[in-house]
């Protein structure tokens, strides 16, 4: 790091500042701090929603994943190919959610169930949440030590100060400065410039390093994997434990069942400007996985390529050195990666390299600052009132429980030690709410004899078994060493499976549970039209143009509401799930056939995937880029116009929201 790194990181935040200024007056009701007064259009959500999802965690999750499985996982995560593409046609869970106008999830259980299961739900929701939270400040802030090259303490007027306790205050305490501003306006506005921002430099970041580090180097990191954990052919998987071919078959039902369960970015689920809108904005951040993230695949395929090619046994030594100081193997994991960028990139690049990781930090945290705060005040609070709160008292209120769920993050990260992967640590947590919150959610939204006593039972069997499997996963050895079945159950989560498979197990059990007690206890079907304002209960903007499908574009998910421009869109972006769909399954039936094509093919295969990857991601940044601003100039007009009704503050009576 030179001068001209530290200005380019110190500049960001300024931006993000000034930006974050601008919303401010427009976040003074309660629907303008929790939902953005529903002013977003698809472009802002999808990129500022995206960089919300891909914090530095999730970054270092994908590069200790990337690490161990390399393109195999990419082969594998085609598997997901008809999901999403069946998930964007039909608009799966988000846009009925969007049509109930809900705010928070557990708002939504309230006008479907009760509110006893919207306070226990939301409670759940939290509890969850902030425990998953409380690991995101930590690794973070090892994150940007080793990037950076900060030492251990700070002296400051004679005084030892901790690096890493000081950069964790800093980092929570700029999040906190945007949420505070803005509430959800500021939070989508500043996670949009941060998100078109990294995805411009992760682009030059790729760019840099393919052209740095040759193809053939990279071949010499596909040869070195050891048999049974090949990073090139995904039918040589045998001897890999963490990222198997389950971890993916997994994926693919986390992703039906789990849709917009997980609660960390529960505002932007409700800030879009008309249930299509937030459609199109589903279909549309398919590209973020398929070519926008490719940094979290091209990095560490490098650094395994410097760690085995003599002419780079300089940097090789350098990450060598700063992984072997940490103490723990998962802690070396999540060092890899910044100490590969710090002696890789050159200057310049790594100072905004490191800026854009800043400003993923910042998107993460203000997001799950926000949701994790509102929903405690939202659900598990304002349901006890019987009075309507100001809406000055219930915008601090909702700001307190924001800084509380800061402190508790800050102590957790503080006296947690990693012990496993970041990926199966977050899998575990937020399977407690998860678990059992998806058959609640589809129940409630699909099917007219889902009951409040089928939800209650799934969500109590869902957070019972994910909090066991994480009990489980903190037991020392001579705790579980005894004899007899509990002694074996125990050991079995413990060591027997991941914490993806336990998320499957909380799945399936939860989904049993609310179909069988809701067909004995359901009585008379619920409203849905009611719920979904369909019909006579249908509010302008809120509902389609149509319940008729007509033809065959209709059945597939073209509907009605969709322009000309938004079917080219929708099939120019489920076109690339298509085709590695037929790549996927061709493979698959060819290798049960005796293909075995070789190692070369392997390696030539993946480097054209690279590029074609990377060419698209330059044209999908670009468009995204441009869509953005229009719909960044189109929010603040709908802003300046919209007047807001202090009623629609998350309140239900009588299965209504109270503004209805």
């Amino acid at each position: 790091m030179i001068w001209i790194d530290w200005i380019i990181i110190a500049a960001l935040p300024v931006v993000l500042l000034v930006a974050a200024a601008k919303t401010r007056r427009h976040a003074r009701s309660v629907s303008g701090f929790l939902a953005a007064n529903r002013c977003a259009g698809r472009y802002l959500i999808t990129v500022a929603y995206g960089m919300a999802q891909v914090g530095v965690i999730s970054l270092v999750w994908f590069w200790q994943q990337y690490y161990d499985v390399g393109f195999t996982s990419v082969f594998w995560g085609w598997m997901e190919g008809p999901a999403m593409i069946i998930l964007a046609l039909s608009g799966w869970v988000i846009y009925r959610y969007r049509q109930t106008r809900a705010m928070t999830m557990a708002q939504f259980f309230e006008l479907r169930y009760s509110r006893n299961f919207r306070i226990f739900g939301g409670l759940v929701a939290f509890l969850s949440g902030i425990l998953n939270y409380g690991i995101f400040p930590a690794v973070a802030a090892r994150f940007f030590i080793v990037l950076l090259g900060l030492p251990d303490y700070w002296i400051i007027a004679g005084v030892e100060v901790s690096v890493f306790v000081s950069f964790m205050v800093m980092l929570l305490g700029t999040a906190l400065f945007f949420v505070f501003m803005g509430g959800q306006i500021a939070v989508i506005v500043t996670d949009w410039i941060q998100g078109t921002f990294a995805n411009w430099v992760f682009l030059a970041v790729m760019a840099y390093l393919l052209w740095l580090i040759p193809w053939t180097s990279i071949e010499l990191a596909f040869e070195a994997a050891p048999p049974g954990k090949s990073i090139t052919n995904p039918f040589d998987l045998g001897g890999e434990q963490q990222f198997d071919a389950w971890y993916w078959v997994i994926a693919v039902i986390v992703l039906f069942y789990g849709m917009l369960s997980w609660q960390g970015t529960s505002g932007y689920n409700a800030s879009a400007i008309t249930p299509h809108e937030a459609k199109m904005a589903n279909i549309l951040s398919g590209w973020r996985f398929r070519v926008l993230m490719l940094v979290t695949l091209v990095l560490p395929i490098c650094i395994r390529a410097v760690q085995v090619d003599p002419n780079f046994a300089g940097v090789a030594e350098g990450i060598d050195a700063v992984t072997a100081s940490q103490a723990t193997a998962a802690l070396q994991a999540e060092a890899r990666a910044p100490a590969a960028a710090a002696l890789m990139l050159p200057s310049g690049l790594l100072g905004l390299f490191a800026a854009a990781l800043l400003g993923a930090f910042i998107s993460t945290n203000d997001t799950y600052l926000h949701s994790w705060g509102s929903i405690f005040i939202q659900d598990v609070v304002l349901p006890f009132r019987k009075k309507q709160l100001s809406p000055r008292a219930h915008l601090w209120l909702l700001r307190l429980s924001i800084l509380g769920v800061a402190i508790f993050a800050f102590i957790f990260s503080m006296v947690y030690t990693p012990t496993q992967y970041v990926a199966m640590f977050l899998a575990l947590t937020g399977a407690i709410f998860i678990g059992g919150a998806g058959s609640a959610i589809i129940g409630g939204l699909y099917w007219k004899r889902g009951t409040t006593a089928g939800a209650w039972t799934a969500m109590i069997s869902g957070m019972v078994i994910s909090c066991s499997g994480i009990a489980a996963k903190q037991l020392p050895d001579t705790v579980v060493s005894g004899d007899g079945a509990m002694f074996s159950l125990v050991r079995w989560m413990r060591d027997g499976v991941t914490g993806q498979e336990l998320t499957f197990w909380s799945i399936a059990i939860s989904i049993g549970c609310y179909v069988v007690v809701s067909l004995a206890t359901s009585r008379q079907p619920f409203n849905m039209d009611k719920l979904l304002h369909r019909g006579a209960y249908a509010l302008d903007g809120n509902t389609h143009k149509s319940t008729q499908t007509a033809g065959w574009l209709e059945r597939l998910g073209f509907d009605s509401e969709m322009t000309r421009r938004d079917r080219w869109v929708t099939a120019i972006t489920l076109a690339w799930p298509a085709v590695f769909t037929i790549v996927f399954f061709a493979a698959l039936i060819a290798h049960a056939s005796g293909w075995d094509p070789g190692a070369s093919f392997w390696a030539s295969a993946w480097k054209w995937y690279t590029a074609l990857a990377l060419t698209i991601a330059v044209m999908v940044v670009t468009w995204f880029t441009i869509g953005g601003v229009i719909d960044m100039r189109s929010m603040f007009r709908k802003l300046a116009a919209f007047h807001a009704n202090a009623q629609d503050d998350g309140r239900v009576i009588d299965h209504h929201n109270a503004d209805e």
